[in-house]
């Protein structure tokens, strides 16, 4: 096995007395052809290099034995690396030495012996290069570039972020501009193959890969956030598909529910990926899409990836925050996530089926909440004009009026699911609607109680809303569409009218300030709400938060949750438990109910997770 780094040997011959084509005057040189050695003054000469494999890389230190030569390499007939001589594209008098290995392009400038000079871009961090002739139609020379988006440490803060850095050289061997384009592409094909295969993986996680040719529909709402996603597209996310040659079709949404309709009835097989430029909101509506088609199977296969350009953004700050990077916000976080879209690699995501008390079911990727959380989201909607910090603005406003909750909870934690089958029925679509609902514990024998720890809740209530903006919270009862019968077997959950099965934990208090249960890490930016959890784990974190709590231990739990430290406080009215499955019955109309922060009906809900079936572009 040889090391890709290799032990550079030079040799320089007359240009003309090679002939033919370069490939030809390769064969001649490996078939031993005699060739004469140097060139007269003032003839044209190529410089050839050749290789001889090196015991260790000294540019990344791996030994010859750790790393065998990809296929990409072998494919381009370039198995142990690349190493050339340029100039800089603006400077001709700056010339700098270029050596491609697998891992890394070392550049260093030819007039430096000192290491000083010299600049190694991990090919991890590089999205793309491509070869192109320069805007001087008298120029012979051509020109490569490679784009890269390492993490470097911001210049005011601590912590890292992406940058983005260009790296442009000139290619000027000979005095034909076609042979000079060709060298050009030569480098930019190396470059790109070899930047394909060095991904960063995390342990534990099965990935796929979108194919490099990538076509991607690409959804914008122009009306999240701050008004701004269009600004944020053109600014960045065009720029840096263009760099990684990824083909889109872009789509600016035009009304509630556009992109649920449009991923309903879409040929999906002219997409490699759908992508959002928006909050979390446009997500959700082309999840519940794809799984209201009749190949609901095959399309929520389809991978789904998520570019941050509304006020919570908390799918994207959770995917950057998978990576194990340092925290980002803001467009920092946007040019995290366009960097993995680039990257392309696909990972599976837990969904969860959630049952409204009017008998539809949807689905979500991200968050259900009740109380504090969701008012919070719901009554900062008018400061949606100062971006994320609607929400902070929210949270001391609702905290000077503090509201406990009454209702009961339930819930089947992960250590007590039962296999697929055992206990529990299959079940495809919802039940009818309910004239009420239990959270009692089901008898299961002749001596049980039917009035064991019994509690009713009436599923009466209703509490709309409504908002022009796409993006907005807003209400599903809206526009009523017929219940969702395809998607996956709900065999967790009982008929929302029934009681939980014995084996349910049910909680005995029945006031709250809070019930919040994620599936991803974020809640929002800047809120690590459930730092144990990954896009697949296959269970919901169920935080509850009893009546009781002061005002001031509360904001201590919202400050301490930015950097997911909240658990470790030791709030002893603040619970938290994994389950796969639970039912939430509020008994009275105060507060709202959210689902990945879009307002649904208000009344007894019930959700199970299933583990994997969507899939995420991610990192």
């Amino acid at each position: 096995m040889t090391h890709p780094c290799p032990t550079l040997i030079s040799l320089r011959f007359p240009l003309l007395s090679l002939g033919g084509d370069l490939s030809t005057r390769k064969q001649q040189v490996d078939s031993g052809v005699p060739q004469q050695p140097g060139g007269r003054a003032g003839r044209p000469a190529i410089q050839l290099y050749l290789y001889r494999p090196s015991s260790v890389c000294i540019v990344c230190g791996m030994d010859t034995d750790a790393v065998a030569p990809g296929p990409s390499f072998a494919r381009n007939g370039v198995e142990h690396g690349l190493y050339g001589e340029f100039t800089d594209a603006l400077n001709e008098r700056v010339r700098y030495s270029v050596r491609l290995t697998e891992c890394a392009l070392t550049i260093q400038k030819i007039s430096s012996s000192s290491d000083q000079n010299k600049v190694v871009f991990n090919l991890t961090d590089c999205v793309g290069c491509r070869a192109y002739n320069g805007e001087d139609e008298a120029d012979v020379g051509a020109f490569f570039s490679a784009y890269f988006y390492p993490s470097k440490r911001r210049w005011m803060s601590s912590g890292t972020a992406r940058q983005r850095v260009e790296q442009c050289f000139r290619v000027a061997l000979v005095q034909e501009p076609l042979v000079n384009l060709q060298e050009a592409e030569r480098w930019a094909c190396a470059i790109r193959d070899a930047s394909v295969l060095q991904k960063s993986r995390r342990d534990g996680v099965v990935y796929s890969q979108l194919p490099r040719s990538c076509r991607v529909m690409l959804l914008v709402n122009p009306q999240s956030g701050r008004g701004q996603a269009l600004q944020y597209f053109y600014g960045h996310i065009e720029p840096m598909l263009t760099e990684a040659l990824v083909s889109y079709t872009l789509v600016i949404t035009e009304h509630q529910n556009h992109a649920r309709d449009l991923v309903r009835e879409a040929d999906l097989s002219q997409w490699d990926a759908l992508v959002i430029l928006s909050g979390d909101g446009l997500l959700f509506e082309v999840v519940n899409g794809l799984l209201e088609r009749e190949d609901w199977e095959e399309a929520i296969q389809t991978p789904v990836g998520i570019l941050p350009g509304g006020s919570g953004n908390a799918l994207a700050a959770s995917v950057h925050h998978y990576t194990q990077s340092s925290p980002v916000w803001g467009e920092e976080l946007l040019l995290s996530c366009g960097f993995l879209l680039v990257k392309g690699l696909v990972s599976r995501l837990d969904l969860v089926s959630v049952h409204l008390s009017s008998s539809r079911r949807i689905f979500s990727f991200l968050s259900l909440a009740w109380g504090f959380v969701a008012d919070v989201d719901i009554e900062s909607e008018k400061y949606r004009h100062v971006g994320a910090m609607r929400f902070l603005v929210g949270t001391m406003v609702r905290l000077a009026s503090l509201r406990v909750y009454q209702g009961r909870l339930a819930f089947l934690p992960v250590r007590d699911t039962p296999q697929t089958g055992q206990g529990t029925r299959d079940r495809a679509t919802p039940s009818t609607p309910p004239k009420s609902s239990s959270c009692s514990s089901q008898p299961s024998g002749p001596n049980s109680s039917p009035n064991q720890n019994s509690c009713h809740s009436a599923n009466s209530i209703q509490n709309t809303a409504h908002n022009s903006s796409n993006n907005a919270i807003t209400t599903m009862t809206t526009e009523p569409r017929p219940a969702n019968q395809r998607g996956p077997r709900d065999s967790l959950l009982p008929d929302l009218e029934q009681p939980v099965p014995e084996h349910w934990t049910v909680v005995k208090e029945e006031g709250f300030v809070l019930v919040l249960a994620m599936s991803q890490s974020h809640l929002s930016e800047d809120l690590l709400a459930a730092p144990g959890a990954t896009a697949d784990d296959g269970c919901v974190h169920l935080f509850y938060i009893r009546a009781g709590i002061s005002r001031p231990a509360l904001l201590r739990l919202f400050l301490a949750m930015e950097k997911g430290a909240h658990l470790a406080i030791g709030c002893p009215h603040l619970v938290y438990e994994k389950v796969t499955a639970f039912r939430l019955e509020p008994r009275s109309s105060e507060g709202a109910l959210t689902v990945d922060g879009e307002r649904v009906d208000f009344g007894p809900v019930q959700a199970q997770v299933h583990g994997g079936i969507a899939r995420l572009i991610s990192g």
